[in-house]
Formats: C-alpha cells, structure tokens, sequence
C-alpha cells in the first residue's frame, strides 16, 4: 500500500513537471517519472511479500527479473535525463532561456545558409555535390 502511494505521488508530481515550459522542469519530470517506474517495478518483484533478493535467504527468493527491470528503468532515465539537461544547457546559450514554447531566435544568434550570405558564402557551398554539377 506505502509503494502505491508512493508511486501514485511521484507519477502525479512528474506529470505535473513534464506539461511545464522549461526544459528543466521537463528534465526534473522525467527524473520523477523514472523513480515512480523503478519504485513500480520494485513492488512488483514481491520484495514486501518474500525474503530478502539474496541467496542464503530462510524462506522464498524474491524474484530477480523485477530488480533487472528496475535498474535497466534507472539506466534509461538517467540518459534522458542526461540528454534533456544538455538540450536545457544549448537551449540557454542560443536562445538565452529554457523555455520550450518561445521559439524566436534573436538576429544574433542564427547560423545557417542566410547568416552566411551577409558574410559573402554562396547558399549552394552548404548543399552536396550532385551529378549535374560535376565537370
């Protein structure tokens, strides 16, 4: 009963910071969401209901497929936790905040084919060489 509560508060609190703006509460959601997953997949594994998840136990193992699940959920919220911080961090030094619905870019900071042109480069040094541009 502890572990659904639990799992109920961390789902409820990371669905909350997932539907949020900024690339950081996006991030801090994922992280709770991934708590609330392993905290699942931990209950599920009967840990409450059976001996400790170690050999040597006096009555029966609990089983060890929940446990695989729970730290492969760990590995994986780990990465997109990794990848949403660094999308967070480029996402600040281009635009100068996280926020995800404000997608102006300011004059300053936009490279590509147009910011090259005011430079002198030609749009077409950007694109592949195909076959009727060849000698």
């Amino acid at each position: 009963m502890t572990a659904a509560i639990i799992v109920g508060l961390l789902a409820a609190g990371g669905t909350y910071l997932v539907l949020q703006r900024g690339i950081v509460r996006i991030a801090l959601g994922f992280v709770l969401l991934g708590h609330a997953a392993t905290t699942l997949l931990m209950a599920a594994g009967g840990v409450a209901r059976r001996d400790v998840p170690f050999a040597g136990g006096s009555g029966a193992m609990a089983d060890p497929l929940p446990q695989a699940f729970g730290l492969t959920a760990i590995v994986i919220s780990f990465g997109v936790t990794a990848f949403l911080l660094t999308l967070a961090f480029r996402s600040r030094d281009a635009l100068g905040h996280d926020d995800v619905e404000d997608r102006s870019i300011p004059e300053d900071r936009v490279v590509g084919p147009d910011h090259d042109r005011r430079l002198g480069a030609h749009p077409r040094d950007h694109l592949p060489m195909t076959s009727r541009d060849r000698p």
